[in-house]
């Protein structure tokens, strides 16, 4: 089997080589440059120690490493959706965004087109059914990517390849440990991969610039402080707002007047909802029964995630009329427009479908 592999020189790509090399594969190494670098010569994300991390493991493993990039891709496709979700007062997720359209997407295009596989280091498994690859949940339910992968269709599942999601992360690193690979004692990646060590605030101030408007508080309306815009800001928010008195939480936001507004109190009831709609719904891989059961009217019982975590929560699914609709058994706090919800069955095994949260 010819497989690529895309390494960013975590631990856990590198990690994925060495599962790969042992399985008696000889992968051929990808390091994307994706690094988000405008006319101004914003950012340069593409770290020198990543890059030398991966021409190690080409190296130590014999193997052939290819650099390539996406830069502009990157760029036209996640950075520029990020920017305008933000602008419309939306809560964007680059990173699904990136795993659909980049990594699954313009890299199978332009090379991965020549390989029978393209391998990751994501904590994720994929399960054949009947002939259909699904994508399914990691052995380590707490580092479970799944959530980050729920816009890719059926062909990218099928193609892709996940060589540690049958593992826990505490062996992951031992097996880099004994390995002594290069990554073992790197600390995991946080945040947006193309701000790098830039914060969020600064990016988002450098595009869309700052405008003054009230924090109001929604159950008096009293006015309570000011902002630098709308966009700074996302539902469920609890730190960054300047509020004594608090903890406050950003409960809905006018866009078209430029008004947060926030309630108090440790838990809030105006932070919470049941109810989940989603448009842009996407099948993962054609499910014919939970297909059929939806698209004819019916309501299914399922779990879902509204944002990366550990935790699933028990609802129904249903479709009325273009809109797809979860009903959450519980509470869920910080519904937020834009952000993605991700569909699993009932046993927290197979990841179904997803969509983009809508008012």
């Amino acid at each position: 089997m010819n497989i690529a592999a895309l390494v960013s020189g975590g631990v856990d790509s590198s990690v994925a080589i060495h599962l790969l090399k042992e399985q008696g594969f000889n992968p051929t190494i990808f390091y994307i440059k994706i690094g988000m670098e405008d006319e101004h010569g914003y950012i340069d994300c593409p770290a020198e120690d990543d890059m030398t991390i991966v021409k190690w493991l080409g190296k130590h493993y014999g193997l052939k490493v290819e650099m390539v990039s996406l830069h502009k891709e990157y760029w036209d496709n996640v950075v520029t959706y990020t920017i305008e979700n933000v602008k419309r007062g939306l809560t964007p997720n680059p990173d699904i965004m990136c795993n659909k359209l980049i990594k699954f997407g313009f890299f199978d295009k332009q090379w991965g087109q020549s390989f029978d596989k393209i391998a990751t280091g994501h904590y994720a498994t994929s399960t054949k059914i009947n002939n259909t690859t699904f994508l399914s949940t990691a052995k380590d339910k707490v580092k479970d990517q799944t959530y980050f992968l729920g816009q890719m269709n059926n062909i990218q599942v099928a193609r892709a390849l996940f060589p540690i999601g049958h593992l826990p992360k505490v062996m992951v690193r031992d097996i880099a440990t004994k390995a002594q690979l290069p990554s073992a004692s790197r600390k995991d990646s946080q945040g947006i991969c193309f701000l790098g060590k830039v914060n969020y605030n600064d990016f988002i101030k450098r595009y869309l610039g700052e405008k003054k408007g009230k924090i109001i508080c929604l159950e008096t309306g009293k006015i309570l402080g000011e902002h630098n815009g709308f966009w700074f800001h996302t539902i469920g928010q609890r730190k960054g707002l300047g509020l004594s008195g608090g903890p406050w939480f950003v409960v809905k936001k006018d866009i078209e007047n430029n008004i947060v507004y926030a309630s108090q109190g440790y838990d809030p009831e105006t932070q919470y909802g049941k109810t989940v709609n989603l448009t842009g719904f996407n099948y993962i891989a054609a499910n014919p029964y939970t297909l059929k059961a939806v698209e004819t009217g019916e309501i299914i019982n399922c779990l879902f995630k509204i944002r990366h975590t550990p935790d699933f929560t028990k609802g129904t699914l249903e479709k009325i009329g273009d809109i797809y609709r979860i009903r959450s058994t519980e509470k869920i706090q910080g519904i937020a427009a834009g952000q993605f919800a991700v569909v699993y069955d009932v046993e927290a095994n197979i990841c179904i479908a997803s969509g983009e949260i809508i008012e």
